[in-house]
């Protein structure tokens, strides 16, 4: 690859999301394990499905679960012809707004009609109940075209039927995207490759920035002047991690710090390790400790972390500007 090349790579942010759902959408959920879709019936008699605690239009809280129906009427859709991972249906599909029978809202959900020309507004669906369920809105696997001459399909009994309500679920939060580093950044990236820290300075205020931008977010003007960095510098501020978290490789407690290297005027994030972590400080001097030859590559885990110098701590007149 070119050095002159602009660098782009996909990426992934994914977690898990955990949280408790509360006695209205606790008994949604619990209904939908059970094999029945509720509502909740408002001060003016309308049924909201999905439930609410509150009324959306007059702020009442409800309390008055009903079961609505397990088929409806497809009121707006958009069809879905390519996919992707993780979502209802692995063919293409319709999206649907479905009024459930005895609900005056609707719900968004996948529709399993094999062409765009099988759908229509106005059509009668009903719900695919999912193989197994566990007190998720995925226990609708989906909706399918309603026929006249077909039973509906009861939802399969549990594998290990249980009276315990759905109090917690986790949903799992995944985003993809391609990141295209720009020519500042690409600079960087590639001198990182070599165990080179390039910044650079901004032609007004002198300030030198790491990574580098491409401007100056203090004057607004481009920075085109390259200054090599040492792979050392002061200890800014940390903090000790002790709680584990989805996806940490990483034995707790731990700590994270800001690096100001020297002649840098803006810190780098990164570990502090080989000391306790009760004896990292502020004004301690550290440098980068970098993988192994072969395994470097145009991204910042080149460093691995950083670790003391041994050298005398700095004075905090001369980091505070940056704590």
């Amino acid at each position: 690859m070119s050095t002159s090349e602009v660098l782009s790579a996909p990426l992934v942010l994914e977690y898990p999301f955990r949280r408790t759902v509360g006695v209205v959408q606790g008994a949604f959920l619990t209904g939908l394990r059970d094999g029945k879709v509720l509502g909740i019936r408002t001060t003016d008699g309308r049924v909201l499905c999905p439930p609410v605690e509150y009324d959306p239009a007059t702020g009442d809280e409800l309390t008055e679960l009903v079961e609505v129906g397990t088929g409806g009427v497809v009121t707006t859709w958009s069809w879905e012809p390519e996919p992707r991972a993780h979502q209802p249906l692995d063919r293409p599909f319709a999206w649907a707004l479905i009024r459930l029978d005895g609900a005056d809202t609707t719900m968004l959900h996948a529709v399993d009609a094999g062409s765009p020309e099988a759908m229509a507004t106005g059509m009668r669906v009903r719900v695919r109940w999912a193989d197994e369920r566990s007190g998720s809105i995925t226990d609708i696997a989906c909706f399918e075209p309603e026929s006249a001459d077909t039973d509906p399909t009861p939802p399969a009994p549990l594998e290990h039927p249980t009276d315990e309500p759905v109090k917690l679920i986790e949903t799992p939060a995944r985003l993809e995207y391609r990141f295209t580093a720009g020519q500042a950044t690409t600079r960087f990236l590639h001198g990182i490759t070599e165990k080179r820290i390039l910044g650079e300075r901004c032609g007004v205020c002198g300030k030198v920035y790491v990574p580098p931008r491409g401007s100056c977010p203090t004057d607004g003007v481009a920075t085109s002047e390259q200054v090599e960095l040492p792979a050392r510098g002061i200890v800014t501020t940390f903090c000790v991690v002790n709680l584990q978290f989805y996806g940490q490789a990483m034995e707790v407690p731990y700590v994270c710090a800001t690096v100001l290297l020297d002649g840098a005027d803006i810190g780098l994030f990164g570990l502090v390790q080989e000391i306790p972590f009760d004896q990292v400080r502020m004004g301690m001097r550290v440098e980068a400790v970098w993988v192994d030859d072969e395994e470097l590559g145009p991204t910042m885990t080149n460093i691995k972390w950083w670790k003391p110098t041994g050298e005398p701590d700095a004075p905090y007149e001369s980091f505070r500007e940056h704590v």
